[in-house]
């Protein structure tokens, strides 16, 4: 099977921080990919924009050693056309310098994008100067990068600002969790297939497990992190957004408010979390490695790099069933799924066969992105019944072809912003309702001083995660099991 690709309109981009790692690593490769293929058309102009004194040819020589060590996949010919699309304008986003000249690349007639890959102290102040000098039309559409803020009232205060010069609908709060495939095909599982959803609600579900593991340290970004921790960069945002497109009730239709109103009211379902259904770790050092604080530079730090959550939802569909979230740093595995555990039957007519393990339905998001259903069968031959678990699995790749395979992240969602599609974007309000849930937790355990438990490095994480499940009898999966 091949993948369909539907070209977008022309259009205009201009990438704010167009020198830094995320634009080189992610955004310019995949702009280049959704080029290659053909869904960004010929005349499609991207404009990038720094600080940095340099001329476009400069710039495109930067593309290119780039592309060379994150895509070098690459058609050179393919590229040397890319790249005929590229400019460069020098501009001071915090002051007025290079505006007038970005305004005089920018063309009348298309569609405007400007993409902050930048840090959110920058957002409110470039989009009042992309206002004031006239460059933001109508149907322009502004793309900002997480943190969303670092706690309720800093959310709130970037909302102001970005809605001080653009409309709700202009404003693109970008997640590239929801850009995953997988992600996506949640959605298509629960509301295009009569077999789940029936099945979707608390009489037929035992638990949830969300799990987003990495085996990366914060090296090399320890400062932003220990301001942090994996409350903020992981819970507010990804895992929240994977709790919303799991519970979530049927919307109305595929339609981007549809979709967003039934994610808010997820988090606004969320109840307060209990202190015993918090575990929080710092990976230690050991065998020459460094632990999380040699890597923050911060002996006596209390921010975590790893913390599981048991938390309820209240609402009808999920009164009772406990989503158990979690995720850390320099873990086991990398790898990050949802695992939806269905209720064992209500009664056994097969004796003396141990105990049966029940349904799961998992998700992969990555690697090798598909979905497995976990089934009881009989173990084939005679000489007495015994039962086995066996998976049905569907890995993308194998099921629908190399060509097929799913694009990054950034590339499906840029060309959404192109197309005005916000369903895979977070809304103002969503944002802070998730911020109005997690602070209180952050401030609870800093309150109490707590300390995140040491764990060892390519573990599960700390003791007290497991523990979080065995006081309910129920275990975690295994991280790269």
């Amino acid at each position: 099977m091949v993948s369909r690709v539907i070209p977008v309109n022309p259009f205009d981009l201009v990438l704010f921080g167009a020198t830094g790692d995320l634009a080189q690593r992610k955004i310019l490769p995949g702009l280049y990919h959704r080029f290659e293929v053909g869904q960004m058309p010929e005349d499609a102009c991207i404009i990038g924009s720094a600080r940095s004194d340099m001329d476009s040819d400069a710039f495109r020589e930067q593309i290119r050693a780039s592309m060379a060590e994150f895509a070098p996949e690459f058609k050179k010919d393919v590229l040397d056309r890319f790249l005929s699309r590229v400019s460069y304008v020098p501009v001071d986003a915090s002051g007025d310098a290079g505006w007038s000249d970005l305004a005089k690349a920018l063309r009348p007639d298309v569609v405007r994008a400007f993409y902050l890959s930048v840090g959110p102290s920058l957002f409110s102040g470039i989009a009042h100067r992309l206002n004031e000098h006239g460059l933001a039309t109508p149907d322009s559409r502004i793309v900002v990068e997480k943190p969303f803020g670092h706690d309720l009232a800093s959310a709130k205060a970037l909302n102001e600002g970005l809605r001080a010069c653009f409309e709700e609908h202009q404003i693109y709060r970008i997640d590239h969790y929801l850009g995953k495939e997988t992600v996506q095909n949640l959605m298509a599982l629960r509301f295009a297939n009569s077999l789940f959803e029936p099945l979707w609600n608390s009489t037929h579900i035992d638990h949830v497990q969300i799990t987003v593991a990495e085996t990366v340290s914060v090296e090399g970004r320890g400062a932003y992190y220990d301001q942090s921790g994996a409350m903020r960069d992981m819970i507010q945002n990804h895992l929240v957004q994977l709790l919303c497109l799991t519970a979530m009730e049927p919307p109305s239709k595929f339609a981007p408010n549809a979709v967003r109103d039934e994610k808010v009211k997820v988090i606004e379902a969320l109840e307060p979390v209990e202190q015993k259904d918090i575990a929080r770790g710092q990976y230690r050092a050991e065998h020459g490695q460094g632990g999380y604080v040699d890597h923050v530079g911060n002996p006596g730090s209390r921010t975590e790099s790893f913390i599981a959550l048991k938390v309820h939802l209240g609402n009808w569909r999920w009164a009772g069933v406990p989503f158990y979230l979690r995720t850390g740093k320099r873990l086991r595995a990398r790898e990050s799924e949802i695992a939806v555990f269905f209720r064992d039957p209500p009664h056994t007519i097969f004796p003396n066969v141990g105990p049966l393990h029940g349904n799961v339905l998992v998700i992969r998001l990555q690697p090798d992105e598909g979905i497995t259903l976990r089934t009881t069968i009989k173990d084939p031959g005679p000489g007495g019944f015994r039962l086995s678990d066996v998976a049905l699995d569907m890995s993308f790749a194998d099921a629908l072809g190399v060509e097929a395979s799913a694009p990054d992240a950034y590339e499906r969602l840029i060309m959404d912003v192109i197309r005005g599609d916000q369903t895979l974007f977070m809304r103002g309000d969503e944002a802070e309702a998730a911020w109005a849930w997690v602070d209180p937790i952050i401030q609870g355990w800093e309150d109490r001083g707590d300390r995140p438990a040491r764990y060892d490095q390519g573990s599960s994480g700390p003791e007290e995660a497991l523990m979080l499940m065995h006081r309910d009898g129920r275990r975690w999966r295994q991280i790269g099991g």
